[in-house]
């Protein structure tokens, strides 16, 4: 396969005017029944996306096109199955490979619609769950629905990596950028790692290991965050270049949405469901998780006193370590996750886990884009949350497990959840609007703010701004 991917992308690297069609094309097939469990998709959709980075394509329309040929991938594979039911068995690979079907038929009966939603980021799952649907007659109007949602979700989650990557290649970054990304990717791929590791092995002081291993890297960041510097100038400096004003008001309403203030009146709904639900505990380690993050985010911020980047028009009042909006917005969907995941097998909770991690990381990448903090106030707040959220869960779970949170507990939670982030988002967005306008000036280095900073720009001959 390395030999075809080569000759692929060198192919699309000496013609980059079929790099779009490619996209869409291979998001297709990645995501259409049995063809996406033979084709290697997602190693080529990494690969067609760095290329796009690498100056080809803009994010946004990568995005699309990827997003597109998703969708398009589900209808064909729901259609399939509505029209030909039980009868599709009979194909010869299905024959042949009975568990490939099989598999995704059970995990639709156990689940149903949070199978469609789940499933998505579940490689052998994802290309036959929509062909099952359709064989069960699911109706129509929710899986487009589903479908929608998901979607938006995979498209990012497998063509960001990607396309950032391509773009990193292709900018003048500072000298130390890669040494220092390299320090914080194996630091989040350990943290995460374990994570997963503890969680699908289900030990029994699996969440204390979690918890304390949080806060370990959470102490590093706040420790070593003025030795990544190049890290944080170089990250700044590729997102800032590739703003547009087709993006801004997106990136705006996202942001507003992720608001501490949004967040922590989402939770507090959250929170006085359970309560009037009777649902204690749950409401406990929701409290806990809210408040814990809300503390140590306010602590944190008096203690640094850390100045944001100099790119916004009109400088916010707050300082910038952590991201309260990183740390409110991990807090409220991770909290939702681990209710979602009670008394549900260990690869399922950890798949709610990692759903969950995209609207939160998609209000840290509004924060990122609109200039408003530092990558590592990013990584810092989220780092807060998976504390406060590890540490909390351990409590409510001191003595006994919690169990599981009923159908009709969710269809209050999720609408009030929903309502209420939609109506920060869209409320008062014109004056936000200003106030994140980016009025293109550059990104000043932070480095001068630390010691550490200062030696450096003495070494490289550059002025402190």
């Amino acid at each position: 396969m390395g030999q075809w991917l080569d000759s692929l992308t060198l192919w699309l690297g000496s013609h980059p005017e079929w790099l779009a069609l490619a996209i869409f094309l291979i998001a297709f097939v990645e995501c259409l029944a049995i063809a996406g469990l033979i084709v290697p998709g997602t190693v080529v959709l990494f690969a067609v996306a760095v290329l796009a980075g690498r100056g080809a394509l803009p994010l946004g329309e990568v995005l699309l096109l990827g997003y597109l040929g998703g969708l398009l991938g589900d209808a064909v594979s729901y259609f399939l199955g509505r029209r030909f039911h039980q009868r599709i068995r009979q194909l010869p690979l299905l024959r042949t490979h009975p568990q490939w079907i099989g598999t995704a038929e059970g995990y639709f009966q156990r689940y149903g619609i949070a199978s469609l939603l789940v499933g998505r980021f579940i490689g052998p799952l994802r290309p036959m769950l929509p062909m099952v649907a359709g064989m069960f007659d699911f109706p129509l109007l929710r899986f487009v629905l589903v479908s929608v949602v998901a979607a938006a979700g995979w498209s990012v989650a497998y063509l960001l990596p990607g396309w950032a990557t391509g773009a990193a290649t292709r900018l003048p970054l500072p000298p130390g950028f890669w040494p220092q990304a390299g320090v914080v990717a194996a630091g989040v791929a350990i943290l995460i790692g374990l994570s997963i590791h503890t969680s699908l092995q289900a030990r029994e002081r699996g969440t204390r290991l979690i918890a304390a291993a949080s806060l370990v890297m959470l102490a590093a960041v706040l420790v070593g965050w003025p030795y990544l510097s190049h890290f944080d100038q170089g990250l700044m400096t590729l997102i800032q270049e590739h703003r547009s004003t087709a993006l801004d008001p997106i990136m705006v309403r996202i942001t507003k949405a992720g608001d501490f203030r949004s967040q922590f009146v989402a939770a507090l709904a959250v929170i006085a469901v359970l309560l009037v639900t009777r649902h204690w505990r749950h409401a406990v380690f929701a409290l806990g998780t809210t408040l814990g993050t809300a503390l140590g985010n306010a602590a944190i911020k008096a203690s640094f006193s850390r100045h944001r980047p100099d790119v916004l028009s009109t400088p916010l009042s707050s300082f910038s370590m952590p991201s309260g909006h990183s740390s409110a917005s991990f807090a409220l969907f991770l909290t939702l996750a681990v209710l979602a995941g009670r008394n549900q097998p260990p690869r399922m909770r950890v798949t709610w886990l990692l759903l969950a991690s995209l609207p939160a990381l998609s209000i840290c990448a509004s924060r990122l884009y609109l200039g408003a903090h530092w990558p590592s106030d990013v990584l810092a707040g989220a780092l807060l949350a998976c504390t406060a959220c590890a540490i909390s869960l351990t409590l409510a779970q001191w003595n006994q497990k919690l169990p599981s949170l009923p159908t009709r507990t969710w269809w209050l939670i999720v609408p009030a959840c929903v309502i209420l982030l939609s109506y920060f988002a869209f409320t008062n967005f014109s004056h936000e609007f200003e106030r994140y306008a980016y009025p293109g000036v550059q990104v000043q280095d932070q480095a001068c703010d630390t010691p550490v900073g200062q030696e450096q720009a003495q070494a490289n001959n550059s002025p402190c701004s």
